[in-house]
């Protein structure tokens, strides 16, 4: 059966399916089908430099792992499995997927990469290949025949599949990450197969799903709530089952080893730049902007983020608004798309600031760097919620990477992702930010002085350094699969 035809069988039970379960999905998975189309053409028309995919190499079969063989620690196989991966999904989680794969690939590491069952033809890709290959990376994507009836045969399905990928590639490990519906299949799998597994927690879904409420008293009942508990239990128990913990930074770890995870068993491997970000030439923020053409005078002062309720985007414009009241030709650039968009566009209006705020939308990932470098100073103003007290952004290093200072929340996971190179300033405090912002323009020297240390941190931080750990992790997880087996 041909690729297609086994999409048209997927999809048409998935159909049937949400039909039965949640109507509401179908209208969901339009609005992404037509966001997809709209992006891609979008991707068409623009004339944007970036590294491109290479031809997908011919595959040939691996050898069948010998169960429970100790990988090599220079170069073992690891099997990544992924929630989402690019190109039909842009996000942090994808983009980190994606530079730890090549990364990974380029210091010996035999690596393949999954996705969760189904994907990405539930999220409305339905004319989508079952391998996509970027920068020689391979994602393979695990299509069912069919949506199985109950979520214990839809796991088990899951599972067969993923195992059938690791024996095909000579696995030695498997890597998965959150959120649990990801971790429950690699741990599915590699228990059937004997092997060590890897779980990797790049964030807090419950506390993430708690933080997108709108208003304080809506986030503390979610907090409270079951679905919270639950969300938070199955983080928990994946975490403790797991051979070898992964996470972002030391707040995350604490937050582990508090749950009863052992901190022996957690690495902690931060966000991190790819080494060529580092090498690159950036250019400098007028002539980033005239290459993207936008207004070259002024200032230019924002973010490229998702755009959603705890990021705290509204802080840039208020920010902008009160350096304009000073008298600073001062304009907001925030980059990105979410649930925010339509109040941000809302509040840019009610502060006047309609025709001093550039709302790009989501752009191709090969042009982000250019927008960084477009302003003269990043600003992360995360809400104080307790996922952006624990949880650690990619933002803040990027923008160091490139050159440009960084002012950020004085929240725990973002002392410890500047690494004493920001700025920080209290997340309410308006008067604190627009201050920061005008210290750097008026004072050249200490608006060089933060580049500087910035650039250090980020040097420190390069996925090639970071590969050295998973490496690490790999010989770890294996060493206590061999005990306890």
């Amino acid at each position: 059966m041909s690729e297609l035809a086994r999409n048209a069988r997927f999809v048409g039970s998935f159909v049937l399916h949400a039909l039965a379960e949640d109507p509401r999905r179908l209208l969901t998975l339009a609005a992404r089908r037509a966001a997809i189309g709209v992006r891609a053409a979008g991707n068409r028309r623009r004339a944007v430099t970036g590294r491109q995919a290479t031809p997908m190499p011919a595959v040939t079969p691996s050898r069948v792992p010998t169960l429970g063989t100790v990988p090599s620690a220079a170069s073992p196989r690891v099997l990544h499995h992924l929630t989402n991966s690019l190109p039909f999904t842009q996000s942090g989680y994808t983009l980190r997927s994606h530079a730890v794969l090549r990364a990974q690939a380029d210091a010996g590491l035999t690596v393949h990469a999954t996705t969760r069952a189904g994907y990405p033809l539930t999220i409305g890709a339905i004319t989508a290949r079952h391998t996509s290959t970027l920068d020689g990376i391979v994602y393979e994507h695990l299509i069912p025949a069919a949506v199985r009836r109950g979520r214990a045969r839809r796991l088990d399905e899951a599972a067969t599949l993923l195992a059938a990928a690791a024996t095909r590639t000579g696995a030695e490990v498997i890597h998965a990450t959150t959120p649990a519906a990801t971790g429950e299949v690699a741990r599915a799998a590699a228990e059937r197969l004997g092997l060590p597994w890897v779980y990797e927690v790049r964030g807090l879904p419950e506390e993430t799903w708690a933080a997108s409420h709108a208003t304080p008293e809506e986030r503390e009942a979610a907090a409270r709530s079951q679905r919270f508990a639950a969300l938070r239990d199955a983080e928990t128990d994946l975490a403790t089952a797991a051979d070898a913990v992964v996470t972002l930074s030391g707040t995350m770890r604490d937050e582990l080893v508090g749950r009863g995870v052992p901190a022996e068993r957690i690495h902690v491997v931060p966000n991190a730049v790819a080494q060529s970000l580092l090498e690159a030439e950036h250019p400098d923020p007028r002539s980033a902007r005239d290459l993207l053409g936008l207004p070259v005078e002024g200032l230019l002062v924002g973010a490229v983020s998702s755009l959603v309720g705890y990021e705290g985007q509204d802080t840039i414009l208020r920010t902008v608004a009160l350096l304009r009241s000073r008298g600073v030709d001062a304009r907001a650039l925030i980059v990105g798309d979410g649930v925010s968009r339509p109040s941000l566009v809302g509040l840019a209006a009610d502060l006047g600031l309609t025709e001093h705020t550039i709302l790009p939308g989501r752009v191709p990932a090969s042009a982000a760097s250019t927008y960084v470098a477009a302003l003269d100073v990043v600003l992360v103003p995360r809400r104080p919620d307790r996922v952006t007290h624990l949880v650690t952004p990619l933002k803040p290093v990027e923008a160091m990477a490139i050159g440009r200072p960084v002012i950020a929340s004085n929240l725990p996971a973002l002392v410890e992702a500047c690494g004493g190179a920001g700025v920080l300033v209290d997340p309410d405090d308006v008067d604190g930010w627009a201050d920061a912002v005008q210290r750097l323009l008026d004072d050249p020297r200490w608006y060089a002085d933060r580049v500087t240390a910035g650039s250090a941190v980020a040097t420190d931080r390069s996925w090639t350094r970071m590969t050295e750990i998973y490496t690490e992790v790999y010989a770890s997880a294996t060493t206590r699969a061999e005990v306890n087996r």
